[in-house]
């Protein structure tokens, strides 16, 4: 509910601005390459309010980033109160480290991959995927930030081997990930047998002052770890996953083998 009021009042600050300089929804929409219908849209709220649209009407409306902060700050207060302490952990993390036997981890999912993950839940109304999607998207950025962090991430090679369609495309978009610097993705190889991290996904993130905090996720929700021996254990159970995933260039190869079997995007 608070991410939906502060979208609101975004939405509201839009036609405020816009009136405020003397221009029109046609005009604005032509400065910001949008149709002056879709203006009208996302002003009053049938047509969502993405980063991108924030973008422009920073850059068209002189704001300065105001636009695109408060929606970042609507993102953030739309995610379930369970989650958030794990986003302020990953938004100042200067090394993350990701494990899912099952799942492409959520900082490495395209936009349509994050999509029918988050569509598991067929009861969930549409606008609220295409929020969850776009916050998804959101904590990608930083990614690509001038300071990254480094990235570690761990997949089971069945992952990788689902036969949906969007598979061509996100195994195309985890390559080009693993290509930067700053992102290593390993692969445990499906003939590894058990292992210990098939008893579910881990998340770690370690900040500036050395300090790591965890994160583990279930059906229903999930939880954060900051205690010291909770903390050891996931960093236990992290390296003996890490352990059985091949070498970086060996799970590269993998990679690559496995996305010319789903052919072309």
């Amino acid at each position: 509910m608070e991410g939906e009021q502060t979208v609101d009042l975004i939405r509201a600050q839009l036609r405020k601005q816009r009136a405020l300089i003397g221009m029109n929804q046609e005009e604005f929409g032509r400065r910001a390459n949008y149709s002056a219908s879709t203006v009208s849209a996302v002003e009053t709220g049938t047509r969502p309010l993405d980063l991108a649209y924030a973008k422009r009407a920073d850059e068209v409306l002189d704001t300065d980033g105001l636009f695109v902060s408060m929606l970042r700050m609507a993102q953030r207060e739309g995610q379930p109160s369970w989650f958030r302490p794990w986003l302020e952990a990953e938004r100042a993390a200067i090394q993350l480290r990701y494990f899912n036997p099952t799942l492409i981890p959520g900082l490495l999912q395209t936009a349509n991959y994050a999509r029918a993950v988050l569509r598991f839940d067929d009861t969930k109304p549409e606008d609220e995927v295409e929020k969850q999607v776009a916050s998804r998207m959101e904590r990608q950025e930083i990614l690509t930030r001038e300071r990254p962090p480094q990235v570690v991430a761990v997949i089971d090679e069945p992952a990788l081997r689902r036969t949906d369609a969007i598979m061509a495309e996100q195994l195309a978009h985890l390559l080009r990930m693993a290509e930067l610097p700053h992102i290593h993705v390993h692969v445990i190889p499906g003939d590894a047998g058990l292992h210990v991290g098939l008893s579910g996904p881990l998340a770690l993130a370690r900040s500036a002052d050395g300090n790591w905090v965890g994160h583990m996720d279930n059906q229903l929700a999930g939880s954060v770890v900051d205690g010291e021996a909770g903390v050891a254990t996931l960093l236990a159970i992290w390296e003996s996953v890490r352990g059985v995933a091949l070498p970086r260039a060996l799970s590269v190869a993998l990679m690559k083998e496995v996305e010319s079997q789903h052919g072309p995007q």
